[in-house]
């Protein structure tokens, strides 16, 4: 396929767009804005972050703003380093034995790995919602979501209020209104989910790591988690981790590419959502999005 260019020269090496590059583009052109046309401040930022398992290197010299109110999503093939990333976000890598961090990650400025730092009010700080649901097996549906507010020490005055908003704000409420004291191993899939970051939200979070949080789901379920998705990001900072192109392109305002070629994983770019889909400036990244390679 031939294109003019602004010149009037006709380029024989421009190729052409496929159905599928096509879809994630007109939903990423008609997907997401962020509010006002601006970013409303730095919700999280990152700064030179490596990682390592032991002697193996696996992320190299990683820095990115992640701005409130808005979504961004991090993609790249598997193994490239993506959730080894955001879990140096709020510090869960290190439970990993002989796991290691080298960089700053800073919330509200404070660096979150300075010494003396408070773990579990960062964790409460930036709230994480898991690849697999994880629901508390032997408490009901109103116990899993109120059950960080002990570990937080949060004072709430009327508790059934704020089970219904965080239900609410989780697109669960409506589900599961009648049936509270059921336990949340006996819902679905999906819901089990939505559940998680409901309890996720019952303790204020400023940030949610979402890793990928569809990737065992059906796309029913996978569609009413972009729609909380889509929902909450107008209050909070989130990041999300996805293998899943259209479902980056519907939900986020930013994406970050990660790549690994042979070595530690490294951010290729990163930039509007629709300019990562229609127009990236690197070949690395139209190559991954237009599904060359991945």
């Amino acid at each position: 396929m031939s294109e003019i260019d602004k010149d009037g020269n006709e380029n024989m090496d421009v190729k052409p767009m496929t159905s599928s590059l096509a879809s994630v583009a007109a939903d990423a052109a008609l997907g997401k804005r962020i509010p006002g046309g601006q970013p409303m401040g730095v919700g999280l930022e990152a700064r030179g972050i490596h990682a390592w398992f032991g002697e193996k290197h696996v992320l190299e010299d990683i820095s990115l703003d992640f701005w409130s109110g808005t979504v961004t999503a991090l993609i790249g093939p598997s193994g490239c380093g993506k959730s080894t990333f955001i879990r140096t976000l709020n510090r869960m890598h290190e439970f990993i034995p002989g796991a290691a961090m080298a960089g700053e990650v800073l919330l509200d400025g404070q660096d979150i790995y300075a010494s003396g730092t408070d773990v579990t009010k960062i964790r409460l700080k930036v709230g994480m919602v898991f690849q697999k649901p994880n629901p508390f097996p032997s408490m009901t549906i109103a116990e899993n979501v109120l059950s960080g507010l002990k570990l937080a020490q949060l004072k709430v005055p009327n508790r059934d209020d704020l089970l219904e908003e965080c239900l609410e704000r989780a697109g669960l409420w409506a589900e599961v209104k009648d049936r509270l004291s059921a336990y949340g191993g006996s819902l679905s899939g999906g819901q089990q989910q939505r559940l998680c970051i409901a309890r996720a939200l019952a303790v204020r979070p400023a940030v949610l790591l979402m890793d990928e949080p569809c990737s065992s789901l059906d796309p029913g379920s996978t569609l009413k988690i972009e729609e909380t998705i889509s929902h909450l990001s107008s209050s909070m900072t989130i990041i999300i981790v996805t293998h899943n192109m259209q479902q980056a392109a519907r939900v986020s305002d930013y994406t970050a590419f990660f790549l690994s070629d042979g070595g530690p994983g490294k951010m290729v770019e990163v930039g509007p959502t629709g300019e990562i889909f229609s127009r990236p400036k690197d070949k690395r990244t139209e190559n991954y999005v237009t599904g060359r390679f991945g």
